[in-house]
């Protein structure tokens, strides 16, 4: 996603940095050696694989109790079967939130309660795959992991089932969890599902506002309800699994949902910039649908002469063809929605280091949730 800034380019930035961005903070996206510590992505990919080992049995197990279209589709959403019901092996996901409740479990607990807290774990996963799914389906993308979305292959209607069973399999893990903790963790579920849900709704209710319509406050909510919610929920879910003490788990919870926004903000940045053949969805995917970004709204609202070309890109009327794409992107860029967007990110890990070392202060302990926050925002695709 680009090399850090140098002083010329960290000047420019800065004096066209929209409202809010913090100076002196470079780009995000790929591994640094510039004195600020450096980044370990093999211990974050062994903590990746090792959930997705201990998770997918579960996910699995679950599943196979759906009835079978429901259970078709699910499949297929995860990449285990294809469309026809032959067996895949396909890409299931990062497994980044699963991971984030094992590594809070740990943090907290030590091996033990990460070993009890797999169930837990399973559930975070089936909550995000169920928003997956209905999130491809409000949005029409065609596309998810390199292959066509589930929608796209069984319809609408099957596609929105089955997301629902999913979120019903997740509250059913935790209901039968012997776990003393299952319960609380079983609320917490909900409400976040219940934020999410909100989120979503502002989310396309911001659609359908002009593009000079939507302020920044009001798209960094809404990005923290989609996004960080469910990263700190996960986390938040690990402490309690620890049997931690609930100014811990409240922390452990805003670590997640620092991290989780600063996860959106890259993210965003890659919807516009990242490559199609390591992302998994088309160039310009987010442009085309005009989606009110992090990066676009920056943009937006940043008073720049390229601002106004962006409004005005964006409120054309039909599909955007190749070259205003490329155009539109450049006005993002211009109008300073690119490094405002990586300045943002730089800023909420921050913040998140600060409630992670406020909950775990040992470093050691705390080294797999750092391995895993450092991961999801320094990712280039």
């Amino acid at each position: 996603m680009g090399e850090p800034m140098t002083q010329t380019k960290q000047r420019t930035a800065d004096e066209h940095r929209p409202t809010g961005a913090p100076a002196g903070l470079g780009g995000l996206g790929a591994d640094r050696d510039d004195g600020e510590g450096t980044f370990d992505g093999q211990e974050a990919e062994a903590l990746l694989h090792r959930a997705r080992e201990l998770v997918d049995p579960e996910l699995r197990a679950a599943i196979a109790t759906l009835p079978g279209s429901m259970r078709q589709v699910a499949l297929y959403h995860f990449g285990w079967q294809h469309a026809d019901g032959t067996p895949a092996a396909g890409n299931a996901g990062k497994a980044i939130r699963p991971a984030l409740v094992l590594a809070a479990a740990s943090a907290l607990g030590g091996p033990a309660a990460r070993a009890a807290a797999v169930r837990a774990a399973a559930a975070v996963e089936l909550i995000h795959n169920f928003t997956l799914l209905h999130d491809d389906v409000m949005d029409r993308d065609p596309t998810r992991r390199h292959r066509p979305t589930a929608w796209a292959v069984f319809g609408d209607v099957d596609a929105i089932l089955a997301g629902d069973a999913l979120q019903a399999l997740a509250l059913r893990l935790l209901a039968e969890d012997p776990h003393p903790a299952s319960a609380m963790a079983a609320a917490r579920v909900a409400q976040c599902v219940v934020e999410l849900c909100a989120g979503q709704h502002t989310d396309t209710a911001m659609e359908r506002r002009a593009p000079g319509d939507v302020t920044l406050d009001e798209v960094l909510a809404m990005a923290e309800a989609k996004t960080g919610a469910l990263l700190g929920c996960a986390c938040a879910l690990g402490a309690l699994y620890a049997g931690a003490a609930v100014e811990d788990v409240d922390a452990l919870d805003a670590f997640g949902r620092e991290a989780g926004l600063a996860f959106q903000l890259i993210d965003d940045v890659i919807g516009i910039w990242g490559d199609p053949h390591r992302t998994g969805k088309p160039a310009g995917a987010d442009l085309a649908a005009r989606k009110k970004s992090l990066p676009v709204v920056a943009a937006l609202t940043s008073g720049t002469p390229a601002a106004a070309e962006l409004a005005e890109l964006y409120g054309a009327k039909g599909a955007a063809a190749e070259e205003d794409l490329a155009r539109t992107a450049l006005a993002v860029e211009r109008a300073g929605g690119r490094d405002w967007a990586q300045a943002q990110a730089a800023d909420r890990m921050a913040r998140a280091m600060q409630e992670l070392a406020r909950a775990v202060p040992d470093p050691e302990a705390a080294g797999g949730l750092l391995a895993l926050a450092e991961f999801v925002t320094r990712r280039s695709t």
